[in-house]
């Protein structure tokens, strides 16, 4: 199987650390030979080794503005997240302007699709035709985190496309309506918050194709769009959403748009993996609905972002106030608002495909973990003892690597060597 991740890592940054294998969710990370090392298969692209990493080692590989070359016409889709980034100004039409003025032929935001998403929902929903409690999919690395560590919940996973999507399919339709150029011709640009949004573009789990042509960090963007925004002064009047669209970009935002009191939403990658471990124990049935975030605060937290994610979510909330609750979200034919792919279960936390092979290899790893320190110090490049152990067992480390257990042995070859150094009675 192949892999693309937008996560990569600058070998010649990194010092060797053990904050990213102590942070990733997934366990995905190890240092070996003094340097990190992304087991690609474990990845779920969350970034939450870009936003701890104190060399900036982890990069995000995104699409730079020199693509726009490619197509005869351009059409951005900024993320809502995208809004709440400018000090200067809390009009959207601003950056929406801004956007136009650095190169792009036209703007559809992706809070509009939100809006869509949020119809489609609160319809499948009512309809009863959604396994409870449903789980958003809008956050691609909580979906390839299910995937991989919970596929058990698969099921409860809504099969919508994300706004992202859904608003690329539209924009698409209506930049060939305007230029009556051919499909390839015409760019469609997502301005992203996190990496997990570019895999989910260049590797997309539930769908053949992703309408997205490229897909550009807000960083990169907000370079370009700052001085603009910072300076204008007369605006073209070009936003079209409404409140429950822009409420996305922050944690709770989707949720509300729902309208059912039956919720939770839940941000941070930890705090999710700790939803999705009750709802795996069937603790959570008095819950409808589930907004699940990789990124705390919401995608205003994506470590792609330039402001502070509280900073951000409060203007967020104030642009909602000057906007109306609903916006004018677009009309597409249901079967093409919904997945096209099955998404199957990532075999990569198995240990055998064979069911007695893989039962005797964890046994090995708990006899191997009992005679551990259990400190999960990460000395070993490993982020626990218990990862130590499955790394031993799999053939990818030796019980040499945990530095508490080799000083025992030195302390006890030391202790052997003096006492054949001392001299016998007699």
């Amino acid at each position: 199987m192949s892999y693309f991740h937008s996560v990569t890592l600058d070998s010649d940054k990194c010092q060797g650390c053990t904050n990213c294998i102590k942070r990733c969710p997934t366990e995905a990370i190890r240092v070996r030979h003094g340097k990190a090392k992304i087991i690609k298969e474990r990845c779920i692209d969350c970034g939450e080794c870009i936003r701890v990493c104190p060399y900036h080692a982890k990069l995000a590989i995104t699409d730079c503005f020199d693509d726009l070359k490619r197509f005869s016409y351009n059409v951005v889709l900024p993320a809502p997240s995208l809004y709440g980034q400018f000090r200067f100004t809390d009009d959207i039409n601003k950056v929406l302007t801004a956007l136009l003025q650095i190169g792009f032929d036209d703007v559809f935001e992706v809070a509009r699709g939100a809006e869509l998403s949020n119809e489609i929902t609160r319809k499948l929903l009512a309809e009863g035709r959604l396994k409870k409690p449903a789980i958003s999919s809008a956050c691609p690395a909580v979906v390839r985190l299910i995937r991989e560590r919970f596929p058990n919940l698969i099921g409860n996973v809504i099969p919508v496309l994300s706004p992202m999507e859904l608003s690329a399919i539209r924009a698409r339709e209506e930049a060939r309506e305007k230029t009556g150029l051919p499909n390839e011709k015409i760019g469609v640009f997502f301005i992203t918050p996190c990496p997990a949004k570019v895999t989910s573009v260049k590797a997309p789990l539930a769908i053949e194709k992703s309408a997205v042509s490229g897909v550009i960090s807000v960083k990169d963007a907000f370079v370009r769009l700052l001085p603009l925004v910072k300076h204008m002064e007369h605006p073209q009047s070009l936003s079209k959403v409404g409140a429950g669209g822009i409420a996305w970009a922050r944690n709770g935002g989707e949720s509300e748009g729902i309208h059912t009191t039956r919720y939770i939403a839940v941000d941070g990658i930890h705090h999710v993996i700790d939803i999705l471990e009750e709802l795996e124990d069937n603790r959570l049935d008095d819950v409808d609905f589930i907004e699940l975030s990789a990124c705390d605060g919401g995608c205003v937290g994506g470590p792609l972002h330039v402001t502070n994610s509280f900073v951000a979510s409060t203007r967020i909330k104030n642009m909602q106030q000057s906007k109306p609750q609903g916006g004018c979200p677009f009309e597409l034919e249901e079967p093409r608002m919904f997945w096209t792919k099955t998404v199957e279960a990532n075999s990569v936390m198995r240990l055998d495909e064979n069911l007695a092979a893989a039962m005797r290899k964890m046994e090995q790893i708990e006899q191997l973990y009992e005679q551990m320190p259990k400190l999960d110090c990460g000395s070993c490049g490993a982020p626990s003892c218990r990862a130590l152990a499955e790394d031993i067992v799999r053939g990818f480390a030796s019980e040499n690597d945990c530095i508490i257990k080799m000083r025992e042995r030195i302390r006890e070859l030391a202790q052997d060597l003096m006492e054949l150094d001392q001299p016998k009675d007699g």
